[in-house]
């Protein structure tokens, strides 16, 4: 077996040898051809960086902390389509898909009228 740095590398087969730990009485084995030899690594390679190291737009927002109340969030989808029942122009949806992968989805619209009806796409 062959050494560059800390990458081992097996003589009889070039196979990359996991398991380098730069200790000469350990045994390496290459498991594509089965040869095991002693590591001859000369060296172990430890890197550490800090998180300021790769700056980040989202680690840098991550302390700013939004407040939404109950009134800024929005559970429901409306559309401006006309109600058959009650004629409201404005109603809510979801959409949901029944049937196979390559077809259009189903649109449910409930009015606040109470009234429920769907299309498909």
């Amino acid at each position: 077996m062959s050494a560059i740095g800390s990458l081992v590398f097996c003589t009889d087969c070039g196979n990359l040898l996991d398991g380098s730990s730069g200790n000469g009485k350990a045994m390496l084995i290459c498991d594509v051809c089965g040869a095991s030899c002693k590591d001859t690594s000369s060296k172990v390679v430890v890197t550490r960086s800090k998180p300021t190291a790769f700056p980040s737009s989202l680690r840098a927002k991550r302390s700013e902390v939004q407040t939404l109340t109950e009134a800024d969030m929005q559970t429901d989808a409306t559309i401006n389509q006309t109600c058959e029942k009650c004629g409201r122009e404005k109603v809510r949806f979801y959409t949901q898909q029944l049937r196979s992968a390559d077809e259009g989805t189903t649109v449910f619209y409930i009015c606040d009228c109470g009234h429920k009806w769907n299309t498909n796409n």
